[in-house]
């Protein structure tokens, strides 16, 4: 995602996160001892940097940490002119421009096919870490798209999360009379700008139509001429409706975690990785992440939920032996278990033994009865279909295009094919 880290998120968003932090650049150490490492994974990776470094006596971990935005550009910019690190955030499929097929074509990453991890892999997260049948991204979370309350200020504020679109409309117009937004939203980082769609999209899109991706891959369809003109027209009724705070083109990713975790808004509509940085600011907060309605009938919600950004190993990795402890550090129940809990986040493998957090109690019964879709730029033929939509909702924000203008030009950026 930018997917969401997502990410997620991601995305992602996702992941997905901002500013930089945690070391020096990476990428210019011949330290055998040393390892080099970029990720998007803010307020996460940290925790899995110390466990790496404390089961490998001796290592040291020299990261660096970065927005989605920003780091996308860094990365081929480093990799085009061999300064990249040894390992890199990377995400799934073919959605952006450090996607696992954007990166693996050109050679950028090692085949991770070897490793004891990739056969474990389920189908549907091997099938967005590979490309041309090889494995080149561990990908050790799921992650989910919804909308995340603080329960503390939902409960003094006296109103229920929706269930409904009507509802909540009309919890928007009850949060803003209380001098309270329902949601934040910090669309100046234009990746954060995919989220509020793709929840909508999920249930208007794909609740009539599972198979949506198979008919534009077919030629049979087309976003103009489908329902996410109509998730669209949502998005903007809600900013109509005051769902979210005044001027979210001037509020950026971080400015909109701060408002949800101090109660200053009744939530935000993100990537479940959202969940630990708001913690983070406010340590006595309870967060639960529930469906974004997008229509009248609760059954009919569907969530997107796919493997959020993960890890390969540079081609050209100045310690690979390093690379490849980490990769597989990160796969292992135990890394993996460290990490998802970190980011709020659930394992991609099964039996690693994680005790699902409360917050995530509905995202993981959703997985479980398969009222998910992926990512929905995770399955695009090439980047530029994304960077087209992110680059347009905020210019629809701005008043300077309409969906149907969005849409046509995502249309013909995804005929480019890849």
């Amino acid at each position: 995602m930018k997917t969401l880290r997502t990410v997620l998120a991601t995305t992602a968003s996702v992941a997905l996160l901002a500013a930089c932090s945690g070391g020096t650049e990476a990428g210019d150490s011949k330290d055998s001892q040393t390892l080099t490492l970029a990720s998007v994974d803010q307020g996460s990776v940290e925790a899995v940097v110390k466990a790496f470094e404390n089961a490998n006596p001796g290592v040291k971990v020299r990261y660096t940490t970065s927005g989605a935005d920003q780091y996308q550009q860094q990365i081929r910019t480093q990799l085009s002119s061999g300064t990249a690190p040894d390992v890199m955030s990377v995400w799934p499929g073919n959605g952006n421009p450090a996607a696992t097929h954007v990166l693996a074509k050109p050679g950028y990453l090692r085949d991770l096919s070897d490793r004891p991890w990739a056969a474990k892999l389920p189908d549907a997260t091997k099938s967005v870490a590979q490309y041309e049948g090889k494995v080149y991204n561990a990908l050790f979370g799921q992650n989910g798209i919804g909308a995340v309350y603080n329960e503390q200020a939902l409960k003094d504020s006296g109103l229920t999360a929706p269930t409904t679109w009507t509802e909540l409309l009309k919890f928007c117009k009850d949060a803003a009379a209380k001098k309270t937004p329902a949601y934040a939203l910090g669309i100046q980082d234009n990746w954060v700008t995919q989220i509020v769609q793709y929840a909508l999209v999920a249930t208007t899109v794909y609740g009539p139509d599972r198979n949506f991706d198979k008919k534009m891959q077919a030629g049979q369809a087309a976003f103009a001429d489908s329902a996410w003109k109509a998730a669209m027209d949502k998005y903007q009724t809600m900013e109509k409706e005051g769902c979210f705070q005044k001027h979210p083109l001037g509020t950026n990713y971080e400015a909109s975690q701060q408002l949800a975790a101090t109660g200053k808004t009744l939530g935000i509509v993100q990537g479940n990785w959202v969940i630990a940085l708001l913690k983070e600011k406010n340590p006595e907060g309870t967060f639960t992440l529930k469906p974004l309605p997008a229509d009248d009938k609760p059954a009919d919600a569907l969530i997107p939920a796919a493997a959020g950004a993960g890890y390969g190993v540079n081609a050209k990795a100045k310690n690979e032996e390093l690379a490849l402890k980490w990769v597989d550090f990160v796969m292992s129940p135990k890394g993996m278990n460290l990490y998802v809990k970190k980011q709020g986040g659930l394992p991609t493998l099964p039996d690693t033994g994680y005790a699902v957090d409360p917050s995530l109690t509905e995202l993981s019964r959703f997985i479980a009865d398969g009222r998910i879709v992926p990512f929905m730029d995770q399955l695009w033929p090439n980047a530029k279909v994304q960077q087209t939509m992110l680059s347009g909702l905020q210019e629809i924000f701005s008043g300077q295009a309409e969906p149907e203008d969005v849409l046509e030009a995502m249309d013909a950026d995804y005929r480019a094919g890849s």
